[in-house]
């Protein structure tokens, strides 16, 4: 492993440092790190929520309290809590609480289903759920292989409450608030935690398969929050928006791990993310980073409510989850003044491990029109290896490997799964990439989401790429769909800007100006929305499904 060059060290800024050894904040758990928060700096901002501001002690009162509060409900270490809330300070609490206790937070999707949570609720057998008073019921009603969890419930404004009524708060009373009160000044049973503890449980999406629950260490986390911290140049003060779902490992790990403990930042809570509560984030409170999916800056871009002056605060603006256009790049620097750096990362790397440096700006590869995800951070190394794990040449496409200390090292209860993703460590992220001289990797596609078009290779990206360059558009999904005489055709799905009009016809036209012939969508279909999750990914799969029986358009 020694051997592997790694040439992006040569475009890092002053500010990061090669090696992730070098941190001057070094801690071995994410416990120790929020200690040494507490202790250097005990009056500073790190929660804000609405008008209201939580410093260090306070917050750290209320996670021993918490923690004391899982105790007596028998959590002890290694257990497992899911924690299926929006993006409200309750969330932060939960994971320092059972840090606290060497036990794991268990994120949950809070658009999970009856069928998604009983599967995975089976496979990590968690003790407790801590969830809104909404989804209480549903629990209940899973049929579950074992015990049914008990239930925290919570509503999204009750720690504002418990603040500014000075613990006179009245939730329900099974509430997480009621729950802790009574524990207000004590001190959880000291745990012994090391990093190779499992510190965070995170399921993958499924679209290629059944859930598999990714198991992150102390130190894949820490290593992913100091890398981060480096890359977006994070600042003890400097806020940080909670716009990632932190129920998504990008929003748990890059987002509020980062800003808790690694950061020294305030996390700055805007409830269910809106351009209308983004705004008010930007405009009340001292932001200076966002990392957010592209659906949220599209979203901003559709609104017509931000103006530049609402970004002037900001010293990065990073984007994740999904490849960025470089069309929309473009629209989002023309109206707001910022330039959006990519940055890539897996459930597997405990999210970020790749991304643009600050101040820098991506590369567009000239075959494939891809924009560059970026180079690795501190600690990662990179390969594009060929279908028998051999590395291909520099400019030459095959799948991404990566190895590091963010990597997991197992998907919990699937030694076939792990295995087959883990290999001599190495891990395979499935990902089409291609690497440079200089270390920039371009994400090409997903192997899976290629489409073959008569022997024809098509990457959708390439597809989507172009279409994104018209103006009406908004988002765009290319996926290949079955055909009689083809094989597969290359189909569209556009949803367009407010106010916006744009013709099937028309787009076939751009494409077909720019593209090979075999790589026209044979189908252009106009709609409302593109269908994602929750964190902002465009569901490929929900559309093939959707119109797996749909006639090719006859020319």
């Amino acid at each position: 492993m020694s051997a592997i060059k790694c040439p992006w060290t040569s475009l890092y800024p002053p500010h990061v440092a090669p090696s992730l050894e070098t941190h001057p904040m070094r801690a071995e758990t994410l416990t120790e790190a929020w200690a040494h928060r507490v202790r250097d700096e005990p009056d500073g901002s790190t929660i804000e929520y609405l008008d209201l501001n939580w410093n260090a002690t306070q917050v750290n009162d209320l996670a021993n309290a918490l923690a004391v509060c899982f105790q007596t409900k028998g959590v002890g270490y290694g257990d497992r809590v899911g924690v299926q809330l929006q993006n409200v300070p309750q969330f932060a609490l939960c994971m320092l609480a059972l840090w606290k206790l060497g036990a794991v937070p268990l994120i949950l999707n809070t658009m999970y289903g009856a069928h998604e949570l009983t599967i995975i609720l089976n496979d990590a057998s968690p003790v407790g759920l801590v969830s809104s008073e909404t989804s209480v019921e549903e629990v209940t009603k899973l049929d579950l292989d074992g015990p049914t969890p008990w239930v925290l419930c919570t509503d999204d404004h009750d720690l504002a409450q418990l603040k500014r009524q000075h613990h006179e708060a009245t939730p329900s009373e099974e509430g997480l608030v009621r729950s802790l009160l009574p524990h207000l000044g004590s001190v959880p049973e000291p745990v012994r935690v090391t990093g190779d503890d499992a510190a965070l449980l995170t399921y993958t999406s499924g679209t290629t398969g059944s859930p598999k629950g990714a198991v992150g260490s102390h130190t894949n986390l820490l290593s992913v929050g100091y890398g981060v911290q480096q890359w977006l140049d994070v600042c003890p003060g400097e806020g940080v928006l909670a716009v990632a779902p932190l129920f998504h490992i990008t929003g748990a790990v890059a987002t509020a791990a980062m800003a808790l403990t690694v950061g020294r930042a305030p996390l700055i809570f805007v409830g269910r993310v809106r351009p209308d509560s983004m705004l008010c984030g930007l405009r009340n409170h001292s932001v200076h980073h966002i990392l957010g999916s592209i659906t949220v800056y599209n979203a901003l871009l559709d609104s017509p409510e931000p103006r530049i002056e609402d970004f002037s605060g900001l010293k990065s603006v990073y984007s994740g989850g999904a490849p960025v256009p470089p069309a929309t790049v473009k629209k989002f620097e023309d109206r707001f003044g910022h330039y959006i750096h990519n940055v890539y990362g897996m459930t597997e790397t405990a999210s970020a491990v790749i991304g643009v440096p600050l101040g820098r700006r991506a590369p567009v590869d000239e075959l494939s029109g891809s924009l560059s995800i970026g180079v690795p951070l501190p600690g990662l190394l990179a390969r594009v290896v060929d279908p028998h794990g051999h590395e291909v040449e520099t400019g030459t496409m095959g799948e991404l490997v990566l190895s590091g200390p963010q990597c997991t090292q197992e998907y919990l209860n699937k030694a076939d799964a792990t295995a087959e993703t883990i290999r001599d460590g190495w891990l395979h992220t499935g990902d089409v990439a291609l690497l440079d001289a200089d270390g920039w990797v371009y994400l090409i596609d997903r192997q899976k989401d290629q489409i073959n078009v008569s022997g024809y290779k098509v990457w959708p990206r390439e597809v989507e790429d172009v279409i994104y360059e018209h103006s009406a558009v908004r988002e765009v999904a290319v996926v290949g769909l079955s055909d009689d005489y083809s094989g597969e055709r290359v189909v569209a799905f556009v949803s367009l800007q407010a106010g916006k009009s744009l013709t099937p016809a028309e787009v076939t036209s751009m494409v077909r100006e720019r593209l090979a012939a075999f790589k026209v969508p044979k189908d252009v279909f106009v709609i409302d929305e593109l269908p994602k999750t929750p964190t902002g990914k465009i569901q490929r799969r929900v559309l093939r499904n959707s119109h797996r029986n749909v006639r090719p358009r006859k020319d």
